[in-house]
């Protein structure tokens, strides 16, 4: 019997392959394997090449360490006020521990899912429909704070949670929507009312100070009229008293005695004249060629008189 060396050969030779494809494994960055030994776990396996013994050692599981994105499905929530509400949300989470992911939970994905979404229902359970719509931020830290306490057994660690929608029913989005109308609307008539009182102060403020301004000017007119008044009666007064120093300078000069007495004189004979002409009834000198004498007369009565 003949045996073929070269079958035998190129066996050793595959098998000597396949050894070498089992011992040797390279690992991605960012990437955690977790290798059994019979059954058993054995190691974690870093980024890196590393070396496994075939057939008695497996890769098991293989982790991403990077940041993972979870979409939670959407779910129907009732508020303190019982009113429905449906919240969809997405959670950030991010592999720790390979060996606990791994054995910590059957899925821990599907844990953590489930598990946000009954920490959602409990946290918006306790709170009104308007204030669920203020609070997202605590929403979000609450459902964080509670996942990331039961996730550190999965080797998971919790970063973030984020809701991206909240929704009521119809009936209840018709009555915010009203509501919302009639706070615009009582806010506008509410800047009208302080627009016309302003107004209204703007107006009162013109017109007072337009009245201090009137007043004022008739006030400076009034002092002026009565300056102007004051210069004219001094003047006038200033006048007459020129008018008699002069006159009593006249009086003293030689021959003004006598320019008096004519002076007074002619007053005399003007007044008669004007008394003969009152009630037009003329009255007549009893000796109407005696015109002499009664200048005459006049000139003695300035004489007593002085």
């Amino acid at each position: 019997m003949e045996f073929n060396f070269g079958g035998v050969a190129f066996i050793l030779f595959v098998i000597a392959i396949v050894f070498v494809v089992k011992t040797i494994n390279v690992v991605p960055q960012q990437h955690a394997w977790v290798v059994e030994r019979l059954g058993k776990y054995h190691a974690t396996l870093g980024p890196g090449l590393n070396i496994v013994i075939p057939f008695f050692d497996r890769i098991a599981y293989k982790h991403i360490l990077k940041e993972i994105p979870l979409d939670v499905p959407p779910q129907v929530c009732i508020t303190r006020d019982n009113t429905q509400l449906s919240v969809d949300g997405i959670l950030y989470f991010q592999v720790t521990d390979a060996m606990r992911a791994s054995y910590g939970s059957s899925n821990y994905v599907a844990a953590i899912t489930q598990l946000a979404q009954t920490t959602l229902r409990s946290v918006i359970g306790k709170m009104e429909l308007d204030k669920t719509f203020e609070e997202r931020d605590h929403i979000n830290t609450s459902i964080v704070n509670a996942i990331d306490e039961s996730a550190a057994n999965w080797g998971v660690k919790v970063l973030r949670y984020e809701i991206k929608d909240l929704t009521p029913p119809k009936e209840i989005l018709h009555a915010m929507q009203a509501q919302i109308t009639a706070e615009r609307e009582k806010r506008a008539l509410i800047a009208a009312s302080e627009g016309r009182k302003q107004e209204q102060i703007n107006i009162a403020t013109g017109e007072r100070e337009a009245s201090i301004a009137k007043s004022e000017g008739e006030k400076q007119a009034s002092i002026n009229r009565a300056e102007g008044q004051a210069a004219a009666i001094l003047s006038i007064a200033e006048a007459s008293a020129e008018a008699i120093r002069k006159t009593a300078a006249a009086i003293q000069s030689p021959g003004g005695s006598d320019a008096v007495n004519l002076k007074v004189a002619e007053q005399y004979v003007a007044a008669f004249g004007n008394l003969a002409k009152t009630n037009n009834s003329i009255i007549i000198p009893a000796n109407m060629g005696d015109i002499g004498g009664l200048i005459a007369t006049a000139m003695n009565v300035v004489k007593n008189q002085k």
